[in-house]
């Protein structure tokens, strides 16, 4: 949500509600623009909905709360929050709704190649072939790159200086995370059998 000024036509302060009516608006509004949102929405976002001074994560923790045991929830993934389903849903999804490309169908390997990725970023493919003693196809980081799982980082400081890649918004989104330091420890990593250097 790009917007860069309070909409004027919006009463933010809602002054003529008793305290608790307001609130309750103020969750609804809240809930309505992470239902209507593809992206997380960060904080400041948020506070353009609601009245000045008033604690935009107290009324997400409420919404939160108000969700608790629903088919949706509230997720704070990549900066900011959003509305999701429980993952106990999507069996019940994929057989009666049309998600079509929604579904993240990556094999244990694309798995593997984004998990190298995102704890050595950035990191060249000849740092993932280290990793994984092969080469990594280019059809595989062009296919991470079209759903914006990983994108171009900065050129590596040698010969040639190729490309690196590093981990998007979208693959924190894909995989539950605030942030890269919500990742698994690394030595599961290695558990799994993904030992190996960075580029």
């Amino acid at each position: 949500m790009a917007k860069d000024r309070r909409d004027p036509e919006l009463d933010h302060e809602l002054a003529d509600l008793p305290p608790e009516l307001r609130w309750r608006e103020w969750m609804r509004r809240i809930e309505a623009v992470l239902f209507a949102s593809a992206s997380p929405v960060p904080r400041e976002d948020l506070a353009r909905v609601v009245g000045q001074g008033v604690s935009v994560d107290l009324l997400v923790g409420d919404l939160s709360a108000e969700l608790e045991g629903r088919a949706v929830e509230i997720a704070q993934v990549a900066g900011g929050w959003m509305s999701r389903t429980r993952t106990a849903y999507a069996p019940a999804i994929r057989a009666a709704a049309d998600v079509g490309d929604q579904l993240m169908d990556l094999s244990e390997f694309d798995v593997a190649v984004l998990a190298a990725i995102a704890y050595h970023q950035p990191i060249t493919r000849d740092g993932l072939k280290d990793i994984f003693g092969k080469e990594i196809s280019r059809d595989l980081i062009g296919r991470l790159h079209a759903r914006e799982l990983i994108g171009t980082g900065p050129r590596a400081p040698r010969r040639g200086a190729p490309y690196t890649f590093v981990t998007t918004d979208q693959f924190l989104v894909a995989f539950a995370l605030e942030t890269l330091a919500d990742l698994p420890e690394r030595e599961l990593l290695e558990d799994a059998g993904l030992e190996g250097g960075a580029a």
